[in-house]
């Protein structure tokens, strides 16, 4: 049967792709669509397509029933298998499931399928007895060539990292061992607006006294561990700012269609409705009735309601597309979670020209740039591009910039560029943070335990300050501050470490001596400005116009020996429990 939808080119383009990766290879593989792109009709044409069995997964009964929905369009049947939506055909050659109930009931799957299809990847863990894994494990028992594809807006999960390994832009990601092995294709968000294909987002300053929730010390709901008391405690102190924060949401969106508002707790949630009018605001918690958020839900779709507040839930699986005001008064740290709220307001629909973005948590991420992966470092941290100076690829790392935009420092660990080889790609090698190995003196990642290249056990770095700390003849500083000074007539390079207390211990490099002037090499050149340049210092005339851009250690070890401390470890990036200098809180 003729296909009687139109898919949009970048979505030919997904499901051609897909077909070509396929072909060349049975390593999974991910596509990465902007929340409103339709990934559901690249689901459905690749389901269409297949010549063998199609499970299609997902994680709430809502995105499974829109993704057979938009299959059915094809002219095509298929199954679904979800307690939710109360139906549960495991015969058809293509079904589509929630994970939850195909997971319990495996065995009712003995059929092989050639193509697995996961929408809203993001949400696979890693562990061997979750969900995802166990119905993996199941089909591949039964066509251990079976093609894995998932699909998502949000490439990564807060904590591990990217869920893919390689881009076919020609780069790495860095994070933990992922079923899925490459992005085979990426449309940005900031393209599908510049097309026309989504609705453009307007982030507002809502600056009106917002609610600091910088004070908790913990991240919220799997982002973030802080429990609903730490919370509600911080809300209830500002009651004044909830009620005004409120009033500024109905003034603003006087003129709009529909308006989702954010909460951080289901009373926070109670408070804000109190605020809103009674007959065109429905609220929406975890707790909810399954009937009644359906209907709730029905209500908001058809205009009856306005104001639609909730806790934790709608920010997937949720199509509403006449919502033209996002409202976010809830914190995280979760950039994935931070695009899914954004994007339940892009959709295209009829009279909307825009979608108002109103965050009141201080988030401060970039509607179109926040795909870092991971966890922002510090509250100032903003997204900003390194090149590696050995391949030159232009890395995406967290950083901090000054007043005029200049970089003071990055977070990046190593180069995610990708080399050609006659042995095939890999990983350009080059570090920008590493511990170097006392056997082989090769660098290694700063968390690693075992060296990558002669397998020695490396020295933790809290077992050495556990052990200093526990010797009288070891001084261990918290380094604030170096200073240096050159010594022209014995051509050597004076290093002082400066303690917050104003302590001092020093260390002198002589560029006279080969193995002195590589020591030095080893431990600053290395690391001058960042590393992001690969220096090797033959003189102290090429050293000195880099002096104020040496890096200072986080702690200094020392040993005594007879008059004088010498200097026997220096522990930069250190990322353990000890406090460093400058911590106080």
């Amino acid at each position: 049967m003729s296909q009687p939808f139109q898919l949009r080119d970048y979505q030919t383009q997904a499901v051609e792709a897909s077909l070509a990766h396929f072909r060349a290879s049975d390593d999974p593989a991910i596509i990465v669509l902007p929340t409103g792109a339709g990934k559901s009709l690249v689901i459905a044409e690749l389901s269409r397509l297949a010549k063998g069995r199609v499970i299609c997964l997902a994680h709430v009964k809502e995105l499974v029933e829109q993704n057979h929905a938009k299959f059915l369009a094809t002219g095509s049947s298929a199954g679904i298998f979800s307690a939710g939506l109360s139906q549960k055909n495991s015969a058809s050659k293509t079904t589509f499931a929630s994970i939850q109930s195909i997971s319990a009931n495996l065995l009712e799957f003995d059929v092989p399928a050639s193509l697995i299809i996961i929408d809203e990847c993001h949400r696979v863990s890693m562990e061997e007895s979750g969900q995802y894994q166990k119905t993996i494990e199941h089909f591949k028992t039964l066509n251990p060539k079976v093609k894995i594809l998932g699909l998502t807006a949000t490439p990564y999960r807060l904590g591990s990292g990217w869920i893919y390994q390689h881009h076919y832009h020609g780069y790495t990601r860095q994070g933990p061992d992922s079923i899925f092995k490459k992005c085979i294709f990426e449309l940005p968000l900031q393209h599908m607006v510049k097309k026309g294909y989504l609705t453009p987002p307007i982030h507002y300053d809502a600056a009106i006294a917002h609610y600091d929730f910088s004070l908790l010390t913990e991240s919220l709901d799997g982002e973030q561990n802080t429990d609903d008391i730490a919370l509600n405690e911080l809300i209830h102190k500002n009651p004044r700012v909830t009620k005004a924060v409120t009033e500024q949401i109905l003034q603003l969106s006087q003129d709009r269609q529909g308006v989702m508002i954010f909460a951080a707790t289901i009373d926070h949630a109670t408070e804000i409705a109190g605020y809103l009018p009674v007959d065109k605001t429905a609220l929406i918690t975890g707790k909810t009735k399954t009937k009644q958020r359906d209907a709730l839900i029905s209500a908001f779709k058809a205009k009856e309601i306005k104001f639609l507040v909730n806790v934790s839930v709608l920010t997937t699986g949720f199509d509403a597309p006449h919502v033209d005001v996002i409202a976010i008064l809830r914190p995280t740290q979760s950039i994935s979670l931070f695009q899914q709220i954004v994007g339940r307001g892009l959709r295209l629909s009829p009279g909307k020209k825009d979608c108002l973005v109103l965050d009141y948590t201080n988030n401060g991420y970039n509607i179109f740039q926040p795909e870092i992966g991971e966890k922002r470092p510090t509250p100032d941290s903003v997204a900003v591009q390194i090149h590696c100076p050995e391949c030159d690829f232009a890395n995406t790392f967290w950083g901090r910039k000054d007043e005029e935009g200049n970089i003071l420092e990055h977070f990046g660990r190593r180069c995610h560029g990708l080399i050609d080889s006659p042995e095939g790609e890999h990983q350009c090698t080059y570090r920008f943070r590493f511990k170097r190995c006392p056997y082989c003196n090769e660098e290694n990642d700063i968390a690693a335990r075992q060296c990558q290249h002669c397998a020695e056990k490396l020295i933790d770095p809290d077992d050495l300050l556990r052990s200093a700390l526990n010797l009288k003849n070891n001084k261990v500083l918290r380094c604030s501050d170096i200073t240096s000074d050159i010594i022209w007539k014995d051509k050597s390079l004076k290093i002082t470490y400066h303690d917050e207390d104003g302590l001092t211990l020093s260390e002198t490099f002589r560029f006279n001596y080969k193995k002195s002037r590589q020591a030095f090499n080893d431990l600053f050149g290395r690391r001058v400005a960042n590393a992001s340049q690969s220096i090797e210092f033959d003189t102290l005339e090429e050293v000195e116009k880099f002096l104020p851009y040496l890096p200072a250690p986080d702690f200094v070890i020392a040993k005594k020996q007879k008059q004088h401390w010498q200097v026997t470890e220096r522990l930069f990036d250190y990322k353990g429990p000890y406090r460093k200098a400058n911590e106080l809180n």
